[in-house]
């Protein structure tokens, strides 16, 4: 069976870039079937964030995407001493190795190597300073360094002792990396990628607060898991290799791994809150759907090799295949994303559009207003709320703007008039409240406008744009017929009066 996981470190919110390698790890495994899990790394305890784990969790679900153990995920703090016992296990096998060196130490030779414009690494000091028998720890005879007694008096007090006992604080565990030849790796996206395993550092994999790095526990719990692919951004491929090795050395089967391409700001450089990219709750605060968002995120990098552009999950999941991922990096769009809530907001039932809103207003909105907001124009739920109760406010405008620019005041000021003069003479009825319509209809109130137009000799742009500035305040607005439904005819009128008044 098909299994992926999706495996954040708990450092603050799930953004947009850990979100979609959820996504798409999820999609992957529900089209074959399969079965998709959360994992938790937290053994950089520096970087933890608290609260981390709950956000993480919430923000999957609000988006939809349910793990299998979505009620107690896997927490690598948990699992210290399954880490601690397979690295002393390489360690036994001659695959791993203690090492002692102190920090100073590995400083200077980081200094050394800049000034010899060398590229940074360890440079194996301890790579065959200890020879482990079984649970024994003895100098081997190729070392020369005569520390290496205080070494291993740090070590072990005995010759009798479990290497698991030994005491964090004094030696890290790295894995033996091949001094030469080819590292191959079998890309899902990318195909066949080399790496030289002589640029290849032996990398700490038991740190010395006995807490595991990412890459032994990676692979250890992607074993025990029975993960069968691995799909992670493709800042995590350099590491590939050494995990490669890792399961060589355990005798594992490994998994096929998948690097997405990275997504990168309009600019083409490195995405974040300039370009707009923020974390998924804060999209679900601002007023976006999970549909928009689910949408958005699919077209960072997948293509559907159709015209299709609207997906529900479902659909997302009969469809995906890892075959139709871009190789080249994905561009983040703040207006593609507005594009696609727009639309999601527009397709919402009214009664549940008022409900979203209404979390954004300081009193209930009318189902008028709903109507409004559902015509479009509006990226999401905040700013058509912020609209809704700005149009609520008298509007604060210049008197200049009521003129068209094909327009003149004596025009502007007729058009006004006409207009003010013929709803008040009309059989409509005077609606009050929001939510009285009756009479006061845009069907109505557009052959109003129009034949102030016709019967005054006028152009549209005499009537219809003063009529509109007057109502909103704005240069661009709704229509002034939807302005003049939601405000209602007194509203309108008292509206109009002002503009009138502001003309002189």
């Amino acid at each position: 069976m098909i299994k992926t996981r999706f495996a954040p470190s708990p450092t603050g919110e799930l953004h947009l870039g850990g979100a979609r390698t959820a996504l798409f790890a999820y999609l992957y495994a529900k089209n074959r079937g399969g079965e998709f899990y959360l994992r938790i790394e937290d053994t950089d305890r520096d970087r933890l964030v608290a609260g981390s784990i709950e956000r993480i969790i919430e923000s999957l679900n609000w988006m939809g995407i349910e793990a299998e153990n979505a009620g107690k995920p896997i927490i690598q703090s948990e699992r210290l001493e399954i880490y601690k016992k397979e690295a002393f296990s390489l360690v036994r096998a001659g695959k791993a190795y203690i090492c002692t060196c102190s920090k100073e130490k590995l400083a200077r030779d980081q200094e050394a190597q800049i000034k010899a414009k060398k590229p940074a690494r360890y440079e194996g000091h301890c790579r065959e300073k200890f020879q482990v028998t079984s649970n024994k720890i003895q100098v081997n005879s190729k070392c020369t360094n005569p520390n290496v007694q205080k070494d291993l008096e740090l070590l072990c007090k005995t010759a009798d002792f479990k290497l698991e006992d030994m005491k964090e604080g004094n030696y890290v565990i790295r894995m033996k990396m091949p001094e030469n030849g080819k590292i191959i790796i079998n890309d899902l996206i990318r195909g066949k990628i080399e790496f030289d395993a002589a640029l290849l550092d032996d990398q700490i994999i038991l740190k010395s607060d006995g807490y595991p790095t990412y890459h032994l526990a990676s692979v250890i719990d992607d074993h025990l898991m029975g993960i069968t692919e691995v799909i992670r951004s493709d800042e995590w491929l350099p590491s590939t290799p050494k995990h490669q090795i890792l399961y060589q050395a355990f005798g594992w089967q490994a998994p096929n791994f998948a690097h997405l391409p990275m997504i990168l700001g309009s600019d083409r450089s490195k995405l974040s809150k300039r370009h707009g990219a923020t974390a998924v709750l804060e999209y679900r605060q601002a007023g976006y759907l999970p549909e928009a968002v689910i949408n958005f995120m699919v077209f960072l990098g997948w293509n559907p090799k159709n015209e299709q552009e609207f997906f529900t999950l479902e659909e997302l999941i009969r469809e995906f295949d890892l075959k139709n991922i871009n190789l080249s990096p994905a561009i983040f769009d703040q207006q593609k994303l507005d594009f696609y809530n727009e639309h999601y907001l527009r397709q919402l039932d009214p009664d549940e559009l008022k409900k979203r809103l209404d979390v954004f207003a300081d009193d209930e909105f009318s189902l008028l207003e709903i109507e409004l907001i559902q015509r479009g124009g509006y990226p999401n739920l905040e700013i058509a709320a912020k609209y809704l109760k700005q149009l609520r406010r008298k509007p604060n405008y210049d008197s200049e703007l009521l003129i068209f620019k094909k327009s003149d005041r004596e025009k502007t000021v007729k058009g006004l008039e006409d207009t003010k003069y013929k709803i008040l003479h009309s059989a409509l009825r005077a609606t009050m409240g929001r939510q009285d319509t009756n009479g006061w209809e845009a069907e109505n109130i557009q052959k109003i406008l129009e034949s102030v137009v016709s019967e005054g000799g006028l152009s549209n742009g005499d009537v219809f744009w003063p009529v509109r500035v007057a109502l909103s305040g704005e240069e661009r607005s709704p229509s002034p017929v939807e302005l003049a439904v939601v405000l209602g005819k007194k509203e309108t009128i008292e509206r109009i009066d002002r503009a009138i008044e502001k003309l002189g």
